[in-house]
């Protein structure tokens, strides 16, 4: 979990990478890994739109590793 303000909370509301990243630059490429990290727990699916957004992010990320353990 990460802190936010209100402010961004509310802003992101129930969007997905798509069509909403963090306004800050450096929180981008741990904010996808994250959300990848969490579709793969939880072997949830991403829509083509979803998944092209995530691959775009995740070309500027090549440092960032998606950690995920399998739900039971």
């Amino acid at each position: 979990m990460v802190a936010v303000t209100a402010k961004t909370n509310r802003s992101k509301a129930d969007r997905d990478p798509a069509e909403w990243l963090p306004p800050a630059a450096s929180a981008q490429c741990i904010y996808g890994a994250d959300w990848v990290g969490t579709k793969l727990r939880w072997k949830l699916t991403a829509d083509d739109k979803e998944r092209a957004a995530l691959e775009k992010l995740a070309k500027g990320c090549s440092d960032t590793v998606v950690k995920y353990e399998a739900a039971p």
